[in-house]
């Protein structure tokens, strides 16, 4: 298995208890009166994009035909590049969501704003490195 799948597949179970305990802490919020600390299009961020999406990008990458003798997986560099932007974008949405919804400054939503851009790089970038992959025998 390669190093990215395993970094990929171990990053989205992460993520799947991140997205659960974040549902949880969703549930919890108007018992415990607490602040909007996290609201569902982020729980759904860890859950569809973090888990969902990331183990699909490592099973992707691990499993589908090579691409060419030389880089057979495409190019490692871009895979790595966007396994990273995945990461920063949730990472920035985490921290992005509950600041803005306590605040609703500009400063917020731009981290809102860059946490989207990272994740739609990131999903663009998968894209082309696997693009060529998908081909006929």
């Amino acid at each position: 298995m390669p190093r990215l799948t395993r970094w990929m597949i171990k990053s989205a179970l992460l993520w799947f208890v991140v997205g659960l305990l974040a549902a949880g802490l969703l549930a919890f919020q108007p018992l415990l009166n607490l602040p909007p600390l996290i609201g569902l299009p982020t729980v759904l961020h860890f859950l569809v994009v973090g888990w969902v999406t990331q183990l699909i990008f490592g099973v992707v990458y691990w499993m589908f035909p090579k691409a060419s003798a030389e880089q057979p997986r495409g190019n490692e560099t871009l895979a790595w590049a966007a396994f990273i932007l995945l990461n920063a974008g949730l990472l920035l949405r985490g921290a992005g969501e509950p600041w803005y919804a306590l605040d609703g400054g500009t400063p917020s939503g731009v981290v809102l704003a860059f946490a989207a851009a990272a994740q739609t790089a990131a999903g663009l970038l998968f894209t082309a490195v696997t693009w060529p992959r998908v081909k006929e025998r």
